[in-house]
């Protein structure tokens, strides 16, 4: 037995299971009930907070419903299919009728996705460039040729024009292997390299148990190649907490220098995902430099040089973007120790 009300927008659906349902997944019981909505969508209403049994709000899309009890699930209206412009300030450093190079935040999404359907760095693209944005990438990513994570900080280069975002597609897809692409990256890892130059050549693919955490694996995925270089070393004597790190993208997969730095013993600090067994490695620093370590938010990541060959003119242009303030605390304290 179901019901539905609406208040506010959002639809209510109220369902008492019976003696059919008993021991059913909660995420099938729902898309046996709720007409019109995939079971994937109402697992995901789930895992947001949006179901409810007997008042008691539930996470759990795995959860075995019981006979007599009522379950309710939050239905929210659909998203507007194409961004809207907003007034989010961006750090501009360079810009022209084909192209826009811009200096990313840390916190900052590149384009609208489940969860982040709005303050994107599209939606302050689309309110900076009007209509003058590539429309290659789709509704949802117009422009964009690449990405950086949320906190990551950093050089990224966007299209203004289906042109230019076509040629460079192509140079991002060669990754610099024979054009002028260069794409380089600092971060901040626990410990030393060892060689302090050397290349990481290891497939990466999503773990099936969590489609949002990548993984190193042996026997299938994308090819992934990363070049890192040791530029300083941090503690002191013979003790190295800590390096600074250049890395280098010879391709360009989902969180590749965050998986492979950890998959050779050197997460980045403050990475909540791939380092967060190495938490522990803080309390080996003197207080101050501890207490700016704990206080990150964010892997310590900055994408540091971006150089392309102009899409219209065809001139190599080349940018550098110096550590933001929180990385730069970092490698402050660090270097005193």
């Amino acid at each position: 037995m179901s019901d539905a009300t609406a208040a506010d927008s959002v639809t209510r659906f109220s369902i008492e299971a019976d003696a059919d349902d008993e021991g059913e997944r909660l995420d099938r019981f729902l898309a046996n009930h709720v007409p019109d909505m995939s079971r994937s969508r109402l697992k995901d209403l789930i895992k947001s907070g949006h179901a409810a049994q007997d008042g008691r709000t539930i996470v759990e899309p795995n959860l075995r419903v019981k006979r007599g009890e009522r379950y309710d699930i939050d239905v929210p209206p659909a998203e507007p299919a194409i961004p809207k412009g907003e007034e989010i300030p961006l750090n501009v450093v360079y810009e022209d009728d084909a192209v826009i190079v811009i200096d990313k935040p840390a916190g900052l999404v590149v384009h609208p996705a489940a969860g982040n359907w709005t303050g994107t760095l599209v939606n302050a693209l689309i309110a900076h460039c009007g209509d003058s944005l590539s429309g290659i990438g789709g509704v949802k990513r117009p422009g964009i040729v690449h990405r950086i994570d949320k906190e990551t900080t950093g050089l990224m280069v966007v299209a203004k024009s289906d042109v230019a975002h076509r040629k460079l597609a192509k140079q991002f897809a060669d990754h610099g292997r024979s054009g002028a692409l260069e794409r380089s990256y600092e971060a901040v890892v626990w410990g030393v390299p060892h060689p302090p130059r050397g290349s990481i050549d290891a497939a990466l693919a999503r773990k099936p148990q969590n489609r949002q955490k990548m993984s190193v694996v042996s026997d299938s995925g994308k090819e992934a190649v990363t070049h890192y270089t040791v530029v300083e070393r941090y503690g002191p004597g013979e003790e190295r907490f800590a390096a600074r790190v250049k890395c280098r993208l010879e391709t360009g997969r989902t969180h590749q220098i965050r998986v492979h730095m950890a998959h050779i013993g050197h997460p980045l600090i403050g990475d909540p995902v791939y380092g967060a067994g190495f938490k522990s490695k803080a309390q080996i620093l003197p207080e101050k430099a501890r207490k700016i370590v704990e206080r990150l938010p964010r892997q310590a990541l900055h994408a540091s040089v971006l150089g392309f060959e102009h899409p219209i003119s065809g001139e190599i242009l080349r940018f550098e973007s110096p550590l933001p303030k929180d990385l730069s605390r970092i490698v402050n304290c660090l270097s005193e120790i």
